[in-house]
């Protein structure tokens, strides 16, 4: 057996708007979330609900970040979106309510299967609990969850789901010890 790339078949795979609506969101997408001259989480969060996602009161969404398909992204109250995120929403992403994420994170929904000689299309949600942190220049791959106020430090590649109230790191993502919250008031 050998790979046959000109076998590849993804016709099944919708991504939940047509080409017009599709084309709108790549021009709104680029002028306004991906531009850094865009400081506004304002304008980007009415730009977002207006392309069908589910953003939450509060949220913080940093110059250049880029997202595939708002329709299919939610993120939950006071959430934060650093710079450079890409959230390649291929499937549904949802984010929860007070969590980080941060610069240059890659939430991956899509992938191939590397076992299938034609590399057919594979598309798992990812979900990042309430009170999760996900740091700097970290990938989470498909079908992921990320435990509620979990924390996966910088770097790392987030392939299996992490347990609530714990730290994870490397590549992949291994625990590193359990996190201990404070009260700071």
């Amino acid at each position: 057996m050998k790979v046959d790339l000109s076998k590849f078949n993804n016709t099944w795979y919708d991504p939940g708007r047509g080409s017009f609506t599709k084309s709108l969101w790549f021009l709104a997408n680029a002028l306004l979330l991906q531009n850094p001259l865009n400081p506004s989480s304002r304008l980007k969060a009415i730009v977002l609900r207006f392309f069908g996602a589910k953003v939450g009161k509060g949220v913080i969404l940093k110059p250049s970040i880029n997202v595939k398909y708002p329709w299919n992204l939610e993120i939950g109250d006071h959430s934060w979106i650093g710079e450079g995120a890409w959230l390649d929403s291929l499937g549904k992403i949802t984010i929860g309510r007070n969590c980080c994420i941060s610069q240059g994170a890659y939430f991956c929904t899509g992938n191939h299967d590397w076992s299938d000689t034609a590399f057919g299309l594979i598309v798992k949600p990812i979900i990042i609990e309430n009170g999760a942190w996900v740091g700097a220049r970290t990938t989470v791959l498909p079908g992921v969850k990320v435990g509620g106020h979990s924390i996966v430090t910088a770097g790392s590649t987030v392939s299996k789901d992490t347990e609530p109230y714990m730290i994870y790191a490397g590549n992949p993502a291994q625990l590193v010890k359990k996190r201990v919250l404070i009260s700071t008031s």
